[in-house]
């Protein structure tokens, strides 16, 4: 495994597992619905971290008989993981806030319960920072969806503040209502991370600027005429290019078969593409 993904994917696991005690001792002890969800949060955090760290693993084995072209489509399914549990999730506060409305109930403040969501902002802004910044360098999308899942996070802790410190100012029915945003967010965001990542597993074509980009480095190689056709599509994360260049019918074909070679070099130089089928056309 890529050493910077498994120290961000063990750092999430354990920055998340640490939180997930916390939150549970303060929602236990206070009885609050936004501080118990959100340690339902942080638990579903570490189901999602484990299954990035296992999709990492796998996605970073080499190509085999029975994988070819390697297993790079392992970590796309790591972020539909944490797009499920997400929604999951939100539906499952959406209840519990629905049925502490009905009950009403107040929850105990104390200091340390307000002092949790104030612990899980700062420590997740930073993971939330890490993760993307990893996440860029080894191109990882399961990384960058556990950016997005730790931001939203701090958003979830900024909800969970507001309706703890409600309760604690005689505005009871603010802790459940944090607790049906806290689910709203959720939702979206795991939709977002989700349609994400089905557009890697379903190999959607890369966007506009990327296309161009391989044409241009094609057209840079001496040899070659014009381009017949581009097609580029995601393997997981990765990009395979097909593409067809024609040359001057009267060169040798050692030469044709050298300007292939040539093109193919220059379009995998580009960091987002894994493999690149080069056919050529005499004309």
């Amino acid at each position: 495994m890529n050493s910077i993904a498994f120290r961000a994917t063990l750092i999430n696991i354990l920055g998340n597992t640490g939180l997930c005690i916390l939150k549970l001792v303060a929602g236990i002890f206070s009885g609050s619905i936004a501080i118990i969800s959100d340690a339902i949060n942080s638990f579903n955090d570490i189901a999602a971290s484990i299954a990035t760290f296992i999709c990492v693993k796998i996605s970073d084995q080499e190509a085999d008989e029975g994988h070819p072209f390697g297993h790079k489509r392992a970590e796309p399914i790591a972020g539909l993981i944490i797009a499920v549990l997400a929604g999951i999730l939100g539906f499952e506060v959406i209840r519990e806030a629905i049925e502490r409305i009905i009950s009403d109930g107040n929850p105990e403040i104390s200091f340390f319960t307000l002092s949790v969501p104030l612990i899980t902002m700062a420590t997740k802004g930073l993971m939330s920072w890490h993760f993307n910044h990893v996440g860029k360098l080894a191109n990882s999308p399961a990384l960058l969806a556990t950016a997005k899942d730790s931001l939203m996070d701090v958003a979830i802790s900024i909800a969970a503040l507001i309706g703890i410190a409600g309760v604690k100012l005689g505005y009871g029915f603010l802790d459940p209502a944090a607790g049906f945003i806290i689910s709203i967010w959720i939702i979206y965001t795991g939709y977002r991370i989700g349609m994400d990542n089905i557009a890697y597993l379903m190999g959607q074509a890369p966007e506009p600027y990327l296309l161009e980009e391989i044409k241009r480095a094609a057209l840079s190689v001496v040899g070659v005429k014009s381009l017949s056709k581009v097609r580029a599509h995601y393997v997981g994360h990765f990009i395979h290019v097909e593409i067809h260049i024609e040359v001057d019918k009267d060169l040798p074909t050692i030469v044709s078969h050298e300007i292939g070679e040539n093109v193919e070099r220059r379009v995998e130089g580009i960091s987002t593409i894994e493999k690149t089928f080069v056919h050529i056309n005499p004309v």
